[in-house]
């Protein structure tokens, strides 16, 4: 049996992961390391700083020496030592916004990112900037910060969170080919939407993580 290793920075997402694991890799052992402060330093501090990356790439190894044959960070925030610590492991380490980046760049060259937080928007933009460039494509790349909205959720107002987020996705959704939700939190709101607002695919990164790991032949 194949084993996946899963390191969140919210305990709300692993419910999350473990259906969608349950839908698209049965028989696949999961586990699931759960640490907030990494996030909550980052949100506090503005920026990934060394000493926080320094932890996630502690959380990769701790992973992999628990018997992962495959690692996935489901935090879009902490990317940047996501990629630094798969340099320094043995087996494949998986960012969980790359799957939908590379889907949202073969879909169109009008790419849209939306997200509550600036600490997510920008290292989300920066890896669909990348992987363009490694997938050979030129697009054209808006992103939009929904102020407010994520301390609307944090203080207990998921209404204002959620009007906020679809107010910015029928806004773009005249603009762009597809839209990207640069956090998981965001995902819900889509399924509010009326058809007539889903005028371009709107895509989270959990599904299409996951989906990308059942196409992988080391994991299944």
């Amino acid at each position: 049996m194949k084993t996946l290793g899963l390191i969140h920075t919210s305990a709300t997402l692993v419910p999350i992961f473990q259906a969608l694991c349950e839908e698209h890799l049965p028989g696949v052992n999961v586990f699931n390391i759960v640490d907030d402060s990494l996030i909550k330093d980052v949100i506090s501090k503005g920026e990934l700083t060394p000493h926080t990356a320094r932890r996630v790439v502690d959380y990769v190894g701790s992973a992999e020496a628990a018997g992962a044959d495959q690692i996935m960070v489901t935090c879009s925030s902490i990317g940047a030592a996501v990629e630094a610590a798969a340099d320094l492991t043995q087996v494949p380490v998986l960012r969980v916004d790359q799957p939908m980046a590379d889907l949202a760049i073969r879909t169109g060259v009008k790419i849209g990112v939306v997200a509550t937080l600036p600490t997510t928007l920008e290292p989300t933009s920066d890896l669909v900037r990348r992987r363009a460039k490694v997938l050979g494509k030129d697009i054209v790349l808006t992103s939009k910060l929904c102020e407010g909205a994520f301390e609307a959720l944090m203080g207990g107002a998921p209404e204002k969170h959620d009007e906020m987020v679809a107010k910015a996705l029928k806004e773009l959704a005249s603009e762009v080919d597809v839209i990207l939700l640069a956090q998981a939190s965001m995902a819900r709101v889509v399924a509010q939407l009326d058809d007539a607002d889903k005028k371009v695919p709107i895509v989270a990164s959990p599904p299409e993580a996951v989906k990308y790991l059942a196409s992988l032949g080391n994991i299944k």
